[in-house]
C-alpha cells in the first residue's frame, strides 16, 4: 500500500461502516472476500436424533486484535431446521458433547478468566454453566454413561517456584526436559470433588466403556509432539482400581478408540506398522479373545482408501468415513462380515468425521460449490440433505468448474487429483479452441494427507481466487498421499522427491501434452510444509519446467531440518527408514539447496519465524543460496509469531494477496527482466486514516 505518511492508524467509526468484503464487492471470488467465508467446524448429534450441535467460524473484524476467526456454537433443531445460538460473538468454542440424557450440551470455552474449561447449556432452561475450575486449561472429556462423572485430561500447573524465578528473570530453557504430563481427572457430577488419577502419562483420547467401569485411552509417557505422533498406546483404567495397564502394542500411530454399545469390541484406527505414515486401517479387539495387535484382523486390507473416522452402529455393526482417492464415503461393516458395505457413495460431499444416533448420522461436509455446512444422512433411505446455509452470499458468486481427475504416472500407476478450471473457459474456448492457460499446482503436505473434492479455496489454498484470474488449478495426489491405504502411502518412504514428484511432472505433462490445457512456459507451484519441500525442489532440481514457486514453510536442507524439527522419530520412521548419519549423501543429494546454484524460477518463500516443525532456518538457507548463486528473482518473507502455517488472519491476508500477485507477475504478461521482482506493498484495502 503507497501511501504519502508512512503512520497510519486504524479508526474504530471507519471499521464499523467499512468491510473488507464491501470494498471487494463483485462476483467473483478474491482473497479479500474469502474471510468472510464462514465454515461448520464440529457437529455432534444428540442421544435421540433430534438436535444438532454445531460449532461455526466467525469472521473476525480487522479492528480487532491480531487472530483468527471465532468459532460459535449452535445447536439445529432435526424436525423443525430451527437454529439456536448457544455461544456467539467473540468467543471460540470447541468439542461440543451431550451429557448422556441429551438435556445439557457440553463444550470447551474460555468464556471466563479460567482459561479453557468445560461448560455446559441447559437446552430446556436456555441457561449456559461453567462445569469445571480447573486452575489449568482442560484437553479433553468425557462423561460417564450414567452422567454421574466427568473424566476430563488437564497439563499439570507449572512449578510455582520455577514460575517466580521466571519472573525475575530467571527464565532458562530446558529443551525438551521441560514438559509437563497431561493428567486425567474425575469430577463427581453430585459433589463437583475432583480426583487426580494418573500422575505421569499424558492420555489424549478418552473412551468410557458402556458400563463405566473402564476408560480406554491413547497414552504416551512423554508429552511431547514427536510421542504424540508415534508412540500413543491403548491403556485401560479400571475405575476402582484406578490401575492403567497397556492394553494393546499397536505399532506407530493411532488415531480414534470405539467401544461397541455393549462393551465386548474396541475398535480403532491405527497404522499397520511403524513406517505406516497414517493412521488409516481399523482394528477391532474382542473384549472375550483377547490378542495381540499381530492376531487382530485388519478389517482395512485390501481396501484402497484411508479410515478418518468411525462410529458404532448396533453391537457387532461399525460404521466408517474414508478418503478414496479424491472422494469420500460411508460405508458399514459387521465384525463378523468378509467385507464391507457401501452407504455414501464417492462424489457427494467431502469430509473427515461423523456423528451418529440410531439411524441419523450428522457431518461437516463440504462440496466444489460450497465451504462445509451441517449435513444429515439417513443409514436406512440413504438421503443426504444439506441443513445450514451459512453462506448464502455465495449464491451470486460465480464460481468454476470442479472436478476428480484421474490419470497414468509413467510407471502406469493411477493417480487421482482434483481440478479446477479457469473460471470463464467454456466460455472462451468457442472464442479461442486453441488457447490454453497458466497453471498452479497446489501440494499438500505431509506427505501423509490427500486432497478431496470439496471446496478448495482458503488463505494458502488458491483454489476459485486463481480460477476468477484465468488459471487452471491441479491438485494431485502423488503417491505417498493418503486416500489410497498403506501400500500407496509408503511408496515413498526413503525416495522423498522421487517417483513421488515424478507423479507431479507426469500431472502436469498430461494437462499440457494429453488435455491441451496448459501453456508450458506458464506453470507455477507452490504449497506448504511438505508443499513448500515439493515447491522448492520444483525450483531448483527442476527448474526448467517452472516459471514461478512459492515455498511456505517448507523443507529445503533435509540434513538440517532433521536435526532440528520437533518430530525426528516420526521423521525417520515414516519417511526415511535411515538416519542421516547411515547414508548423508542421500539425505542431502534429496535437499532443494544442493540443487538451487544457477535456478532461475522466481521463488518466493514464506515461513512463520516461530515454527518448531520446520525450522524457520530451512527458508533461510534456500534464500541464502538463491541469492547469492541462483539466476532467479527470489524473496523471504517472514511471519513475526506464526508458526507452521499461519494463524492470524492479518499474516493470512498477507499470505493470499502476495503469493497470488507472485504468480500473475510471472505467469502472465510479458516475459519479465532477469532480476525483476513485485513491489514490496501489498494494497489491503483496510479501513485507514492518514495523519498530517
Amino acid at each position: 500500500m503507497k501511501m504519502q505518511k508512512r503512520q497510519i492508524v486504524m479508526t474504530l467509526l471507519l471499521a464499523v461502516l467499512v468491510s473488507l468484503s464491501a470494498q471487494a464487492q463483485n462476483d467473483v471470488l478474491t482473497s479479500y472476500n474469502i474471510f468472510d467465508i464462514k465454515t461448520v467446524v464440529e457437529v455432534e448429534i444428540s442421544p435421540d436424533g433430534s438436535l444438532i450441535a454445531f460449532t461455526r467460524t466467525a469472521p473476525r473484524p480487522w479492528t480487532d486484535s491480531p487472530g483468527g476467526d471465532y468459532r460459535e456454537l449452535y445447536i439445529y433443531n432435526v424436525a423443525s431446521g430451527d437454529i439456536v445460538p448457544v455461544v456467539t460473538g467473540k468467543q471460540n468454542v470447541y468439542a461440543p458433547s451431550w451429557t448422556p440424557d441429551g438435556q445439557k450440551l457440553a463444550f470447551r470455552a474460555r468464556l471466563d478468566t479460567l482459561g479453557m474449561q468445560v461448560h455446559w447449556f441447559n437446552v430446556a432452561e436456555a441457561k449456559t454453566e461453567r462445569v469445571t475450575s480447573h486452575p489449568t486449561s482442560v484437553h479433553r472429556y468425557t462423561f460417564h454413561p450414567q452422567g454421574s462423572t466427568l473424566a476430563y485430561t488437564a497439563m499439570e500447573p507449572a512449578d510455582p517456584e520455577t514460575k517466580a524465578l521466571a519472573e525475575l528473570g530467571f527464565n532458562m530453557e530446558f529443551y525438551e526436559e521441560e514438559w509437563r504430563p497431561v493428567n486425567l481427572y474425575f469430577m463427581d457430577m453430585n459433589t463437583s470433588a475432583v480426583e487426580r488419577i494418573t500422575e505421569e502419562e499424558t492420555l489424549h483420547e478418552l473412551e468410557w466403556l458402556p458400563d463405566g467401569s473402564v476408560i480406554a485411552a491413547n497414552v504416551t509417557q512423554r508429552n511431547l509432539i514427536d510421542d504424540t505422533y508415534m508412540y500413543k498406546r491403548i491403556h485401560l483404567l479400571d475405575v476402582q482400581t484406578k490401575q492403567m495397564p497397556r492394553y494393546l502394542n499397536n505399532p506407530g500411530k493411532l488415531g480414534e478408540i470405539k467401544w461397541s454399545p455393549n462393551g465386548r469390541y474396541l475398535a480403532f484406527i491405527s497404522a499397520v506398522d511403524v513406517h505406516d505414515n497414517k493412521e488409516q486401517s481399523i482394528f477391532v479387539v474382542d473384549a472375550q479373545n483377547h490378542k495381540t495387535f499381530g492376531q487382530l484382523r485388519n478389517y482395512s486390507e485390501g481396501f484402497e482408501g484411508s479410515v478418518v473416522a468411525i462410529e458404532w452402529k448396533n453391537n457387532d455393526t461399525f460404521v466408517f468415513a474414508s478418503h478414496e482417492g479424491a472422494e469420500c464415503t460411508l460405508r458399514e461393516q459387521g465384525v463378523n462380515d468378509a467385507s464391507s458395505t457401501l452407504l455414501l457413495e464417492p462424489g457427494k460431499v467431502a469430509f473427515s468425521d461423523f456423528s451418529i444416533a440410531g439411524d441419523m448420522v450428522a457431518l461437516a461436509g463440504s462440496t466444489p460449490e460450497h465451504p462445509s455446512e451441517v449435513y444429515t444422512f439417513n443409514l436406512e433411505t440413504k438421503e443426504l440433505q444439506r441443513r445450514t446455509n451459512s453462506n448464502d452470499w455465495l449464491g451470486d458468486v460465480r464460481l468454476a468448474k470442479q472436478e476428480a481427475v484421474e490419470y497414468t504416472a509413467s510407471d502406469g500407476l493411477k493417480i487421482t487429483g482434483v481440478l479446477i478450471y479457469p473460471l470463464d473457459y467454456e466460455k472462451q474456448m468457442k472464442e479461442t479452441p486453441d488457447r490454453t492457460y497458466p497453471l498452479i499446482t497446489v501440494i499438500h503436505g505431509g506427505p501423509e494427507a490427500s486432497y478431496q473434492n470439496g471446496w478448495l479455496t482458503w488463505y494458502s489454498n488458491w483454489g476459485q481466487i486463481a480460477a476468477a484470474k484465468d488459471y487452471f488449478v491441479f491438485y494431485p495426489n502423488y503417491r505417498s498421499s493418503t486416500g489410497r491405504g498403506p501400500e500407496f502411502s509408503r511408496m515413498g518412504l526413503g525416495d522423498l522427491a522421487g517417483k513421488e514428484f515424478d507423479d507431479v511432472l507426469d500431472g502436469i505433462n498430461w494437462l499440457i501434452e494429453d488435455k491441451k490445457y496448459v501453456d508450458p512456459d506458464r506453470v507455477g507451484i507452490g504449497g506448504g510444509s511438505y508443499g513448500g519441500y515439493f515447491s522448492a525442489w520444483a525450483a531448483t532440481k527442476h527448474t526448467n519446467k517452472f516459471a514461478a514457486s512459492v515455498v511456505f514453510v517448507g523443507v529445503t536442507n533435509q540434513i538440517s531440518k532433521r536435526n532440528t524439527t520437533d518430530i525426528p522419530f516420526e521423521d525417520y520412521a515414516v519417511h526415511w527408514g535411515i538416519w542421516t548419519h547411515e547414508n548423508w549423501e542421500k539425505v542431502y543429494d534429496r535437499s532443494p539447496v544442493k540443487h538451487a546454484v544457477g535456478s532461475k524460477t522466481p521463488t518466493l518463500i514464506l515461513h512463520g519465524d516461530s515454527d518448531t516443525r520446520v525450522h524457520p532456518s530451512q527458508s533461510l538457507e534456500l534464500y541464502r543460496v538463491m541469492e547469492r548463486h541462483g539466476e532467479n528473482p527470489v524473496r523471504l518473507i517472514f511471519y513475526p509469531g506464526e508458526g507452521h502455517g499461519n494463524r492470524k488472519n492479518p499474516a493470512r491476508l498477507d499470505y493470499s494477496l502476495r503469493t497470488m500477485r507472485w504468480f500473475e507477475y510471472y505467469l502472465k504478461g510479458q516475459k519479465k527482466k532477469k532480476w525483476e521482482i513485485p513491489e514490496k506493498e501489498i494494497d489491503y484495502q483496510l479501513p485507514v486514516l492518514e495523519l498530517d
